[in-house]
């Protein structure tokens, strides 16, 4: 009897340890965080000293105009950085799925711009969108055509560029790692029966690919929603507010405005929103398991 006790709770005791530091690394900041945000928080005074205002940061924000409208372009930067990675990411999985000649290298290249620290990538991309010696408004120039304000009448459309060339391949390899896991007996088959390409990327590669596409894409939805440095070099959330997502107007709340109460409660309504994204892709990839599993029955009982 003792025996099999230690046998069940050996795998727990080989847990407990990254459990306990994940516990003190994890949950203590986040209770620190949520505790701070029901106060009227400065750098100046320890979180014991500071006056206790209950839900009053939360209900400030709430009535915030300034939040509301980085909220609003934290989600169009995040809605369209996501949505044309995936696009982007899937469709070059699909198009270099194949016994390519050099694929290691174009792998190795496509890479490249996720190694590139975030600083790097906006001091570069700011120089080539630079109003006169850009690379872009030189190249315009030599076409015969007029120049652009990127970074001001256009600035929330060239960040999202930025972020799509460097995040892209993040999409890029995981989609196509998926469709090389992808049973061949069930392409295989599809190609018996006649099917087509197109046919085989929309009912067979898509659906047993959903389950990965999913989770990359909740992983690229949740670092967009964090994007901090590339826009800080960039444009600093301007002009105005048109670039300032909430992860850049936390900072600043917290930096300049010293308001460390308010970039707490801030910090929680962005947490609130990430797991409501989070749950809402956890439940659609369940579903998307589970039919990906009828889907791959039903081709073993054709076969």
């Amino acid at each position: 009897m003792r025996i099999a006790r230690a046998n069940r709770l050996t795998p727990y005791m080989f847990m407990a340890p990254a459990a306990i530091i994940m516990a003190i690394a994890l949950l203590y900041p986040l209770g620190y965080m949520v505790w701070g945000s029901f106060r009227a928080w400065n750098p100046s005074q320890s979180i014991g000293e500071a006056e206790f205002v209950g839900l009053r940061n939360y209900i400030f924000l709430w009535n915030d105009p300034n939040f509301h409208e980085s909220l609003i372009v934290t989600l169009k930067f995040a809605f369209f950085v996501v949505s044309l990675e995936m696009l982007i990411g899937v469709g070059l999985a699909l198009l270099l799925d194949r016994n390519i000649r050099g694929m290691s290298v174009l792998r190795t290249l496509f890479i490249l711009p996720m190694m590139i620290a975030p600083v790097v990538v906006g001091l570069m991309w700011r120089y080539m969108y630079h109003p006169t010696v850009g690379t872009f408004n030189t190249t315009l120039e030599s076409w015969g055509l007029p120049k652009v304000d990127w970074l001001g009448d256009h600035a929330l459309m060239s960040i999202i560029i930025a972020d799509i060339w460097q995040w892209t391949p993040f999409i890029f390899i995981l989609s196509l790692a998926a469709l090389q896991s992808l049973p061949r007996s069930a392409l295989e088959a599809a190609k018996i029966d006649g099917a087509t390409g197109w046919q085989q990327i929309i009912h067979i590669k898509l659906p047993l690919m959903m389950p990965v596409l999913i989770v990359t894409c909740l992983l690229r939805l949740i670092d967009a929603f964090k994007v901090l440095e590339v826009i800080l070099v960039m444009t600093a959330g301007g002009p105005g507010l048109s670039t300032e997502i909430l992860a850049l107007r936390i900072s600043r709340t917290a930096t300049e405005f010293r308001e460390l109460g308010v970039a707490a409660a801030m910090s929680n309504y962005l947490l609130i929103l990430l797991l409501f994204f989070t749950v809402a892709m956890f439940l659609f990839t369940k579903w998307q398991e589970a039919r990906a599993r009828r889907l791959a029955a039903a081709i073993q009982e054709d076969d």
